[in-house]
């Protein structure tokens, strides 16, 4: 006979740990929409893209500016150019050529500023694709092509990829359970005689009762392909009791029924007929289950 957990099984939901919201930087109509509810998105993915139809006319009169600043420059050069040979030949002022000189500096530092301007209005337009904040999965896009939004809105809330359990169990649980108690995950389709499929522990109590009962999260790997809000059957741990407890590998399943091969006395062995209960874990940390029926302490079995 073993010691093992004496599990009992309870509905917990999933929870997403952080809810982000996917917000537009600029105002403007959503032009493209790339995601939906249910689809997985990562870090700095393009999930849509805001235009501003000002901004495009801004930034073609911004670059009409620039060419018409290029032209009064080039124009500016030559005529210095022209001055600075007569000023040699004696036969323009010096005044002349220092005016057409800041004249030169002028217009250049006028086609900085135009080429600075130019520069952040592309950013504003680049500034129109909302970009996830996280990898996760959409939960909620309350937008549509063709909407018309304002800077800051939210285009989609992502539910990040860290999922967790949350339990809710009655007020007489609260002195069993405690932070780091391994929990079983069940079979998704809620049958409590399912093997259980995924393993983690309890993340967090929370120190106030809630109607009631105590609130815990529990925290497994594997829970992305899971929905948010899904009710998943687990098993926590409600004290320690003794049971009988063999290798997994030691069971066999024909016709529906569940055998292990038992060694009698003369050597003759035979297969009987087993009830099983939960997974549980063997005293070297191996993978076994529980027999609830069919074997008596101190049968010897016999690996098949």
């Amino acid at each position: 006979m073993n010691e093992i957990d004496d599990l009992k099984s309870v509905y917990a939901t999933v929870r997403s740990t952080d809810r982000i919201e996917a917000r537009a930087r600029i105002g403007g109509t959503v032009a493209t929409l790339a995601v939906d509810e249910g689809s997985q998105v990562e870090t700095g993915q393009v999930i849509a893209l805001v235009a501003d139809q000002k901004l495009a006319l801004k930034l073609k009169a911004v670059s009409a500016q620039i060419a018409g600043l290029k032209a009064q420059r080039e124009n500016a050069e030559r005529e210095l150019g022209r001055q600075e040979e007569l000023i040699k030949r004696g036969f323009t002022p010096k005044a002349k050529v220092d005016e057409l000189r800041t004249q030169l500096e002028v217009v250049d530092n006028q086609l900085k500023s135009a080429e600075a301007d130019r520069d952040v209005v592309t950013r504003q337009v680049q500034e129109g694709e909302v970009l996830a904040p996280a990898s996760g999965r959409v939960l909620l896009v309350p937008v549509t092509v063709g909407s018309v939004i304002l800077p800051g809105e939210s285009l989609a809330t992502i539910a990040a990829n860290e999922y967790v359990l949350r339990l809710e169990l009655p007020e007489r649980h609260a002195r069993f359970i405690k932070k780091g108690d391994a929990v079983q995950v069940g079979s998704r389709s809620l049958q409590a005689t399912d093997k259980a499929l995924l393993k983690g522990e309890i993340s967090q109590v929370y120190p106030e009762l809630q109607g009631g009962r105590v609130v815990a999260d529990a925290t497994v790997e594997g829970l992305g392909d899971y929905y948010v809000g899904e009710r998943v059957l687990i098993y926590i741990s409600g004290g320690k009791r003794r049971g009988m407890v063999i290798p997994r590998g030691f069971v066999t399943t024909r016709y529906g029924y569940d055998f292990v091969r038992v060694s009698r006395g003369g050597g003759e062995v035979s297969d009987v007929v087993v009830q099983l209960g939960l997974p549980a874990q063997l005293a070297d940390g191996g993978d076994g289950v529980e027999v609830l029926g069919g074997l008596n302490p101190g049968d010897e079995i016999v690996q098949p």
